[in-house]
């Protein structure tokens, strides 16, 4: 009988961890995954799995294909741990796309369902800015004061503000390209370590985003939101919703405004969390945490090695 851990959470990445061949070393073993990704491709009408094992990166890369792989792969890897053990976590929360890996993993969202929206998001994303208007950039070494002003005084009527407060001294910025342009020297001036643009087609969670998110309310009348296995924080807010219009609401808001991933860590913290736990490609997020909360356990799991890890971590406890 699997028993929820009080001190553990999991947590699921989003754009930016995809690769050409991620969980590639986990599928002779673990079935889930390839399973994971037929269902997937199945919804979308075009082969997934191929498409991360040989890419192009290019076209991995566009949002509307990097979105419904990232959360399948989230999803395969949640799967094979849910077959290896026992162990599942009492919070999760995702960062940015990843709060949808978040929703069906605590049983929230259907995978099917899952899928067919974060690609209409992606498409939604993409259609909002035409290719070359946005950007994103990532400050290092700046307070979260310092970049909010430093996006206030470079905006001169565009759009250009904080988005992402990822750990302390790392806040990604997005807005209209030109804005953010001014943003990033101006940021150096201040004394940031750097200003780093991001590889991205879409400015996520800045105003600009505000088309896109009434596109994706529109759409997920149609979808059925059940209420968590777990307690589940959203990134707009830090907060637990359960009713189906409230994570209606906390997922079209998350769109334009920013990811509080430093405030949901800790709040998790806060709960008594001691162990955090990255599932999917990467290690973004195991990085980010371990910045925010020095003294916790940090783990990821994305091949088998670190499956592995994590399994003989519960062994031994």
């Amino acid at each position: 009988m699997s028993e929820q851990n009080k001190q553990l959470a999991f947590v699921f990445p989003g754009q930016g961890s995809q690769s050409v061949a991620m969980l590639a070393e986990m599928t002779e073993a673990y079935p889930e995954v390839k399973a994971t990704f037929a269902q997937a491709s199945e919804v979308l009408g075009f082969d997934l799995w191929r498409l991360v094992n040989e890419g192009p990166a290019e076209e991995l890369n566009q949002t509307h294909n990097t979105q419904p792989a990232m959360l399948a792969a989230g999803v395969a890897l949640w799967r094979v741990w849910c077959a290896q053990s026992e162990v599942r976590p009492a919070y999760m929360a995702g960062h940015s796309l990843g709060e949808y890996t978040a929703l069906v993993c605590s049983g929230v969202l259907d995978f099917a369902d899952a899928i067919r929206l974060v690609a209409a998001r992606g498409r939604f994303m993409q259609e909002a800015v035409p290719e070359g208007v946005g950007a994103m950039a990532a400050i290092l070494g700046l307070a979260d004061e310092q970049v909010i002003q430093v996006c206030a005084d470079a905006a001169q009527g565009e759009v250009c503000s904080a988005v992402n407060f990822n750990s302390p001294g790392q806040v990604v910025i997005a807005g209209n390209s030109v804005a953010i342009d001014r943003a990033m020297p101006a940021a150096k001036e201040l004394g940031a370590k750097r200003a780093l643009k991001l590889p991205v087609s879409v400015p996520s969670h800045c105003a600009l985003m505000r088309p896109a998110a009434d596109q994706l309310y529109v759409k997920m009348q149609a979808i059925e939101f059940s209420e968590p296995d777990v307690t589940l924080l959203y990134n707009v807010d830090v907060n637990v919703h359960k009713v189906a219009e409230e994570v209606r609401q906390a997922l079209q808001e998350q769109l334009f405004e920013p990811v509080r991933w430093v405030d949901t860590i800790n709040a998790m913290t806060e709960q008594g969390v001691t162990t955090f736990v990255e599932m999917g490609p990467g290690k973004v997020l195991m990085g980010l945490n371990k910045r925010i909360v020095k003294a916790a356990n940090h783990f990821t799991v994305n091949n088998p090695n670190t499956l592995t890890e994590l399994l003989e971590h519960f062994a031994n406890d």
